[in-house]
């Protein structure tokens, strides 16, 4: 069966619901499935949590779900750059899970892998460990963190061929392949798709097994902060 698909809203039929878990890749504003955040947006589904880096800004990325508070809990590493964020999560009107960024990478890895948890150094000591598991190992306090196993994992790639086989295009790769693995649907919306042995094997960062639909689209190339010289 095609995983090939003609549009976002195709894409994710049948998968949304309010409620859910949804892990996303994208770092700042570079390799945000924007496509299918918009599309989720025009689903109308709400009460959602999101396991992604950041949130974009304020009218791209995950930012637009928050404009029409869509989203309940951001489980993150970063949340700058997004007036409306601040604003919710001051107003106790969004839940935060902060995560340290390498810690969120791994927990998204860990669940793609099925490891329901692993132990830390990271975060020792601080906030971030309250409440959670220690263990000590070899005379070193570790801190236990849980997998993530999302109910749907939505990615951006550069090039994709029609099972799924992927490369992504430098840092736009940041939080994809983790995030695609730990959902038990993967969409992936790409900049090209191409016949299946078109690329080299060698240089696939995620192997199609990982990638149940596939969506190819226009993408807009956003610079978060432009600097220029004075004239």
């Amino acid at each position: 069966m095609s995983k090939i698909y003609g549009s976002a809203a195709e894409a994710l039929d049948g998968l949304l619901h309010d409620d859910m878990l949804i892990a996303a890749g994208g770092f700042g504003l570079c390799g945000i499935p924007e496509l299918l955040l918009q599309a989720i947006q025009d689903a109308g589904v709400k009460n959602l949590t999101f396991a992604s880096n950041n949130a974009g800004v304020d009218d791209f990325g995950i930012g637009i779900l928050l404009q029409t508070r869509q989203v309940k809990k951001m489980m993150s590493s970063y949340v700058g750059e997004n007036a409306e964020f601040m604003r919710q999560y001051l107003a106790g009107e969004l839940e935060i899970e902060f995560n340290p960024q390498g810690t969120l990478a791994e927990r998204m890895r860990a669940g793609g892998c099925g490891i329901p948890g692993f132990y830390t150094k990271t975060g020792v000591g601080t906030q971030v460990a309250e409440g959670k598991e220690h263990k000590d190992f070899d005379g070193e306090t570790y801190v236990m963190e849980r997998g993530i196993f999302a109910d749907l994992s939505i990615v951006k790639a550069w090039k994709a061929d029609e099972t799924g086989n992927c490369i992504f295009r430098k840092t736009a790769r940041n939080f994809n392949p983790p995030a695609a693995m730990c959902g038990k649907v993967c969409v992936m919306e790409v900049e090209e798709i191409v016949p299946v042995g078109s690329l080299d094997p060698d240089n696939i960062h995620l192997p199609g097994v990982y990638v149940h639909r596939i969506v190819q689209g226009e993408h807009e190339k956003r610079i978060e902060q432009r600097t220029v010289r004075e004239a």
